[in-house]
């Protein structure tokens, strides 16, 4: 049985419709990732799922409770980071913890969190002096230290540095070593392919897409971004566009600068065309890529429109 199910969840605020009947379920361990742009709904949905919104209408059920009967239960069982996270900056870092660890029934040694999430040797700085990326370890902890079934991680690496960044993916990878379930929203889509087991594309309100990033990715599999870079002008490039544009199989054929960019269902194919051209014209090649497929082009794929912040 899943941990969390989700049905027909909807919710609306006056005629704006933010989550339009959005429905799925996740298991025991997953880490389980909602994508989308601003705007597109997967806030609301994660804050309905944690009991801060009530749904117009739909079903959520947590380890077979639902908010209505089980609230005081559920409560002890999940573990919240919110998008912006309300610290208190004249705690330190050990006092911030306990704090929290306080309000629940059972709670993890505050050492044990500290080492978890690599505060250990700040334990004793004040809130108001860490860096973004500790608040957000921080805050990550404090989600941490009632022992959780499920976390909520609600865009956890929004504004941090690289680095920052790369030191909450261990962490989050750490947790489902734990056998923790995690339920993450991004604006990143390096992050939701890297650590996602599975990933769920949302845009205005409805899921548009639900599956592993690999198979996702595959789904566009039979097409490939051929980059052909010319050591010339523009003019090269754009003599060979109407060729290109021929070739069975060939879509989106564009130039940008002296590069020529297309989409091709036969790769192979289209470059033995294309050399040919090319050696028989004596137009010389400077650069050939051919792009690897991302869970970027599966947005674009699928909402036919660019990644929106």
């Amino acid at each position: 049985m899943p941990i969390l199910e989700v049905k027909e969840l909807r919710k609306s605020f006056q005629s704006v419709v933010a989550v339009d009947s959005i429905s799925f379920s996740v298991e025991a361990g997953e880490i389980f990732t909602i994508i989308g742009p601003n705007g597109a709904g997967k806030t609301t949905t994660l804050e309905m799922i944690e009991g801060l919104q009530k749904p117009d209408s739909g079903e959520i059920q947590l380890k077979g409770m639902n908010w209505k009967g089980d609230s005081t239960r559920i409560k002890q069982i999940i573990g919240v980071q919110p998008q912006t996270s309300a610290l208190f900056d004249l705690l330190n870092v050990y006092e911030s913890l306990d704090v929290f660890a306080g309000l629940y029934e059972r709670s993890r040694s505050i050492d044990e969190v500290l080492e978890f999430i690599n505060l250990t040797d700040h334990r004793k700085k004040f809130v108001k002096t860490l860096s973004g990326g500790q608040r957000q370890r921080l805050a990550i902890g404090i989600a941490l230290v009632n022992d959780p079934d499920i976390l909520f991680l609600d865009e956890p690496t929004t504004g941090l540095d690289p680095q920052a960044r790369r030191n909450i993916w261990d962490i989050i990878l750490k947790l489902k070593g734990l056998g923790k379930t995690t339920i993450l929203t991004t604006h990143y889509m390096e992050e939701a392919e890297k650590l996602s087991d599975r990933v769920c594309i949302v845009d205005q309100g409805k899921i548009i897409a639900l599956d592993t990033p690999q198979n996702l990715i595959q789904l566009l599999a039979k097409e490939r971004e051929i980059h052909l870079t010319f050591p010339s002008s523009m003019k090269d490039a754009q003599k060979m566009v109407l060729m290109v544009k021929a070739y069975p199989g060939v879509t989106k054929v564009h130039t940008d600068q002296n590069k020529l960019i297309f989409s091709t269902a036969s790769p192979e194919e289209s470059l033995y065309h294309l050399f040919k051209y090319t050696t028989e014209n004596q137009i010389l090649v400077q650069q050939i890529g051919i792009k690897d497929l991302s869970l970027e082009d599966v947005f674009i794929t699928f909402t036919g429109k660019e990644w929106r912040d």
